[in-house]
């Protein structure tokens, strides 16, 4: 199976504070938040989503030219890096993201207009009870993940027993 790359994925733009790589392996300490944030946007990247990462000692003029940077820094400082915007919003401020995304059900009756899955919405069966308790496995597995974010169809369309 192929896939297409989706016309309305979200750009991410990263704003890091200086660091001497972007890795999170260089230096005496690993950094493993960074380490996980690196191998999240390299898998992201295979999908063909648009990201950027600006390091503030390599890249201190990506800083200046976006306003919205530009004003965080003015108010914040470097210490509230990194920020991390998805199509110019801010998602994370002060650290990586450690959110999960968890999709119940690609099962929807509505198209909204902001859904960027739309194109995968009841294109597959419901397999909610094979793979949810893998997922759960893996969630109990990754104490660092602290919010579960349910997405990707309305799970109110499945039945209660497959719920339960």
């Amino acid at each position: 199976m192929t896939t297409t790359p989706d016309a309305a994925a979200p750009a991410i733009r990263v704003f890091e504070p200086a660091l001497c790589c972007n890795t999170g392996v260089c230096g005496p300490d690993v950094d493993e938040a960074l380490v996980r944030f690196t191998a999240d946007l390299d898998y992201l990247r295979s999908r063909d989503v648009d990201i950027s990462r600006h390091n503030l000692a390599n890249d201190p003029q990506a800083f200046a030219d976006d306003p919205h940077v530009a004003g965080f820094l003015k108010t914040v400082g470097s210490a509230g890096l990194p920020l991390v915007l998805v199509d110019g919003v801010t998602v994370a401020i002060g650290r990586y993201p450690d959110r999960a995304l968890l999709f119940p059900t690609l099962r929807c009756p509505m198209f909204c207009r902001y859904c960027f899955r739309k194109v995968a919405l009841n294109e597959e069966p419901i397999r909610l009870r094979h793979e949810l308790p893998a997922a759960l496995d893996w969630l109990r597995a990754h104490p660092e993940v602290e919010e579960v974010i349910l997405s990707g169809g309305d799970p109110l369309m499945l039945s209660d027993a497959l719920l339960a």
